[in-house]
């Protein structure tokens, strides 16, 4: 047997090309195309897909190499990786949000891969229900997905291979909250990691509560009674100005044509999902996990946040306030300085975790 065989799927890809970033390479997957081409069993493709309640699962993959890697290195190229860097976007965005994060990534450790998930109903994730039940679109949901995703691609060290892999997870907004329900019991030490950026997880800020809550309920209104439409168009822009504060023009684009690509009970749901979210069942392992605030998000209270993560114990050196709003490391026109730094910080953030827990993995944690 091939020794990456488990990663021919990597052979399935819809798209490739060269990426955005001199020296990358990027293809893009779904779900029933894998399973419908032998590559992924339906057990697993299909099985989550049910589960989630999903039409399907789209990702992109980012790896360093600066010639186009043939079809038949694929699994060894991106299975030779020391760790996969899952980057799961926020409400209404979908795996486009990172803009030049993956490619940074990969020049700065070309020991590592990149995987940017749609994900929660947004994008080539959809909910097989125009309006999903709060149940599966809520953070500790996507999580569980997320996870099963993870197993499902057969990126973690398998049986048999002598070396360290990690999973490095990052979540903005919706897909930062959702990292703080990652099952601990599901991980071995120093096999995965995480990064936090301007999470929404709202559990101690009641105003911000109320607002996700009324406006979900609101843009539920609005696909039933379709007389509501002219409220909707006028709120719209304001909203998306408020999720796309600081990031750039492009940023701001992807948003607003994903809106318009979804279902309004999808974006009602999820919204809605973060407002009554009151599950405190999170863990308290903080070793190798990092949260990242920007001191002017609109949608994710600076006070209320460190307030929740002294209540869950949060180290304090494990967490990060920079000058920036809710997309703080989006590079726009009115924050052009501020956010550049920011981005550069989330990519040595997740460099820095990385070699962390592979560290870990090969010597343990040190006592004393």
């Amino acid at each position: 047997m091939a020794a990456q065989e488990h990663l021919d799927w990597t052979r399935g890809y819809f798209h490739r090309a060269p990426g955005d970033v001199p020296g990358t390479q990027v293809a893009l997957y779904r779900m029933s195309d894998l399973v419908k081409q032998g590559y992924i069993a339906p057990a697993e493709g299909r099985g989550l897909l049910l589960d989630a309640r999903l039409f399907d699962f789209v990702w992109q993959v980012v790896w360093a190499d600066d010639s186009l890697t043939p079809d038949e290195a694929l699994p060894e190229v991106i299975g030779g990786a020391q760790g996969f860097v899952v980057l799961m976007h926020g409400w209404t965005g979908n795996h486009a949000i990172w803009e030049s994060i993956p490619g940074l990534v990969v020049t700065s450790n070309k020991r590592l891969v990149t995987i940017s998930v749609d994900h929660n109903g947004f994008g080539g994730a959809a909910f097989i229900d125009n309006t999903p039940s709060l149940d599966h679109c809520s953070p500790p949901a996507a999580m569980r997905v997320m996870e099963r995703l993870v197993d499902a691609l057969h990126i973690r060290r398998q049986p048999g291979q002598p070396n360290p892999k990690v999973i490095n997870f990052v979540g903005h907004s919706m897909g930062g909250a959702a990292l703080f329900y990652l099952n601990p019991m599901n991980w071995r030490v120093g096999e995965e990691t995480r990064l936090a950026v301007a999470p929404a997880l709202l559990l101690d800020d009641d105003m911000k509560r109320i607002f996700f809550t009324a406006l979900g309920i609101g843009i539920g209104i609005v696909n039933r009674l379709g007389v509501f439409e002219v409220v909707e168009r006028a709120i719209k822009p304001q909203m998306i100005e408020a999720v796309c504060a600081g990031g750039s023009q492009n940023v701001r684009q992807i948003h607003a044509r994903q809106y318009e690509q979804t279902p309004r009970g999808t974006i009602a749901s999820t919204f809605m999902a973060m407002g009554l979210l009151n599950n405190r069942e999170i863990s308290r392992q903080w070793d190798l996990v990092r949260v990242t605030l920007g001191h002017r998000d609109a949608l994710v209270g600076l006070v209320p946040m460190i307030d929740l993560l002294t209540d869950l114990e949060f180290p304090a050196a494990n967490l990060r306030v920079v000058a920036g709003s809710h997309y703080l490391f989006s590079v726009g026109p009115d924050a052009v300085f501020q956010h550049a730094q920011n981005r550069e910080l989330i990519v040595q953030d997740i460099l820095e975790l990385h070699d962390r827990a592979f560290a870990v993995q090969r010597t343990g944690y040190r006592v004393g």
